[in-house]
């Protein structure tokens, strides 16, 4: 079947003109949140001058939730790469361990959902398939926002779950593995050139739950790239034409992603300290069983609380890494 027509540059056109948008309203936002501390900051010292005994402790928490937002400002500052202020596209794929990592990834998947919408980031589910008996055997996130690469490239690798598997009939423990990816999308599409006779189109009917629900015209889109035999899948919107898109999105970010670490490759081996990247490097572990652990691996950060962790508050381990990568 063919692919819907359109007009590539009057869609190309439209997504600049909204990330255009898009950036300015970022930008306004950062300048009042640095108009808003400086004001909060100058009314303080002068509450200083004035201040009675009554007025400490108030003076006091007034202070620390300064500190907490210069805090805030300054991390940000350390989110200087090309690509940081912009959008992410989140995959996750279930790794070793049949359901378990299947179930492990669904986990991983609302955990990044959480995280997101505590930081008032849109997420859109770009594709997903379900695993056989639970779970999911993958997902791609769109995460639209400012800074939203920069605050989830961290996230990137291999992450760990040990726990008494709900799975098993003797309850054993089991550890699970998943790997996530966090690749930029990029404002402009022009950025990486991919030429039509590198790709293999593919359009079927979109996987559902069966009934109503399933897809009667085929609107999912699957492309293949033929000189890396990147493949790239993509099904959740109703549109064939959108799901085009958004793969094309996902196979440009990935790309682009090659890209950076063949520059990468050639910086290293200049500076005769080329290292192989291990695409499977553990970055996290998840203890659940016998006791109660998140720890990073590459920066010794760790928290007791892992249903908290679950829960999405991961900024404790996002900041231990963009400090220590400083």
């Amino acid at each position: 079947m063919e692919i819907e027509a359109q007009n590539p540059n009057l869609w190309d056109n439209r997504e600049r003109a909204q990330n255009i948008m898009i950036r300015q309203a970022d930008l306004r936002s950062e300048i009042a949140a640095y108009e808003e501390l400086r004001k909060r900051t100058e009314d303080t010292l002068e509450m200083l001058d004035i201040a009675e005994d009554s007025m400490v402790s108030e003076l006091e928490r007034e202070t620390v939730k300064i500190e907490i937002q210069v805090d805030r400002l300054e991390l940000n500052t350390l989110l200087s790469g090309k690509y940081d202020r912009g959008n992410a596209l989140l995959a996750i794929h279930a790794g070793a361990g049949g359901t378990d990592s299947q179930d492990w990834a669904e986990m991983l998947e609302r955990m990044y959902l959480r995280w997101a919408e505590r930081h008032n980031y849109q997420t859109d589910i770009l594709d997903r398939t379900d695993g056989e008996e639970a779970g999911i055997k993958s997902a791609t996130i769109s995460v639209r926002g400012n800074l939203a690469y920069g605050y989830l490239r961290p996230e990137k690798g291999v992450h760990r779950l040990v726990r008494l598997s709900p799975f098993d009939a003797a309850h054993r423990r089991h550890t699970s593995f998943a790997l996530v990816e966090v690749l930029p999308e990029m404002d402009d599409m022009d950025e990486i050139q991919v030429p039509a006779e590198d790709i293999k189109i593919d359009v079927f009917k979109s996987s559902g739950a069966g009934g109503q629900s399933v897809q009667k015209n085929s609107t999912a889109v699957r492309l293949t790239h033929i000189p890396t035999g990147m493949v790239v899948t993509c099904q959740n919107e109703r549109s064939q034409m959108q799901n085009r898109e958004n793969a094309m999105r996902v196979l440009k970010a990935r790309l682009l992603e090659i890209k950076q670490a063949e520059q990468d490759e050639k910086i290293s081996e200049l500076r005769g300290e080329y290292t192989k990247a291990e695409w499977g490097s553990q970055i996290r572990s998840y203890v659940l069983h016998p006791y109660q652990l998140v720890k990073d691996h590459r920066t010794d950060f760790e928290m007791g609380n892992t249903q908290a962790v679950l829960d999405g508050e991961l900024d404790p381990f996002i900041e231990a890494f963009l400090r220590k990568s400083d």
